[in-house]
């Protein structure tokens, strides 16, 4: 906050009363922090307990563009570190860059350099570039208490970010997709599909593909409308009616998506990372087993499927997360990262992240 007006301070130990947020119906404690480097303006979150890390990675609905991995030297990496570490790659967070902490008390030397090398064959085991990583030793303590040489090393750290988090490919330059909600008929001019598009954009005249459930079919869009106006086009954000020519209302539904050709196809098999809620969340009383038959909710709509567990792995806890593969009974326009919820009758039971198409 000295270097930046802008910038308000926090105390970390507000991050440890962190506001509680609902995501798919499970409860995060996670604490939004907002800063600007003379370049870039960041939104960074931040949780206070190792559960919180995790339930944000699987569920979180905004995609992380980066990832600052906090080690501290006096310890090195811990098991909740090489946690962390897998569970970003799982959900394709694409850059990370690591802060050796209390570094001020550390006066070995050689110490701190095996610690740096440990956290770099770490990340290289997740298939990270563990050698060419950004690593940034200080102090955030002493950088807080206004010690001139550990201010510095936060400064290298926003630099580090700033080299080395690519900057995100906006929704609206990505193709064009829109999960469909809701469909009605216009009698003598065609069938309506409503949603919101969920990135790219759609041109009046354009050809789309409706992916999911049935055989791809091409259609083209003869109209776009928002709030009962006519546009030329719809944008990522928008909630749109799409006007599709010679198409029946019994030839779509709700949970297929509308996108550019080509660019989203159908699946049934993929392996996932879950989190399933407690019995204070809401969730299951009892574990489940291999072979647990719950909807997987995707996007709009639920889908029944068979999650089957990893080897060694008897049963599954309120509470835990876990590594599955699905098999669904009906195929889903499915893409690597694209989040879940596990529902049971309706209510949400855990939500996942899909790591891998099978097929």
């Amino acid at each position: 906050s000295k270097h930046n007006p802008k910038v308000q301070f926090r105390a970390f130990d507000s991050i440890d009363n962190a506001p509680e947020e609902r995501e798919r119906g499970i409860t995060i404690a996670v604490s939004h922090v907002e800063y600007e480097t003379a370049s870039r303006h960041y939104a960074h979150m931040d949780c206070p307990g190792h559960a919180d890390y995790i339930k944000n990675m699987i569920t979180g609905a905004a995609q992380m563009d980066g990832a600052i991995l906090v080690v501290a030297a006096t310890d090195g990496p811990m098991p909740q570190t090489r946690e962390h570490i897998l569970l970003a790659r799982q959900v394709g967070v694409p850059a990370v860059v690591v802060f050796l902490n209390k570094c001020d008390m550390v006066e070995d030397a050689e110490l701190l350099e095996l610690v740096e090398l440990e956290v770099r064959e770490l990340l290289k085991s997740y298939q990270y570039p563990g050698d060419s990583i950004a690593v940034v030793k200080g102090s955030a303590l002493q950088a807080l208490n206004g010690d001139a040489k550990w201010e510095k090393t936060i400064d290298e750290l926003m630099e580090a970010v700033d080299k080395n988090v690519p900057l995100p490919v906006r929704d609206i330059d990505k193709p064009f997709a829109m999960p469909i909600e809701d469909i009605f008929s216009i009698s003598g001019r065609g069938t309506v599909v409503t949603g919101r598009i969920e990135r790219g954009k759609v041109k009046v005249g354009e050809e789309i593909e409706i992916v999911g459930f049935r055989a791809t079919q091409k259609k083209v869009v003869t109209g776009v409308e928002m709030f009962k106006k006519l546009l030329d086009e719809g944008l990522a954000g928008d909630n749109v009616g799409l006007l599709l020519r010679g198409t029946e209302k019994e030839d779509v539904e709700r949970g297929q998506v509308v996108c550019k050709p080509g660019s989203i196809t159908p699946h049934t098999k993929f392996k996932a990372e879950a989190y399933v809620l407690t019995k204070e969340e809401g969730g299951r009383h009892t574990p489940f087993f291999s072979g647990y038959r719950p909807q997987f909710y995707f996007r709009t709509t639920d889908v029944t499927g068979d999650m089957k567990l990893p080897a060694g792995v008897e049963m599954v806890m309120p509470g835990d997360n876990v590594s599955c593969e699905v098999t669904l009974i009906t195929p889903v326009a499915l893409e690597k990262g694209l989040r879940f919820a596990i529902r049971e009758g309706g209510h949400t039971v855990g939500a996942g992240a899909v790591t891998e198409i099978i097929e």
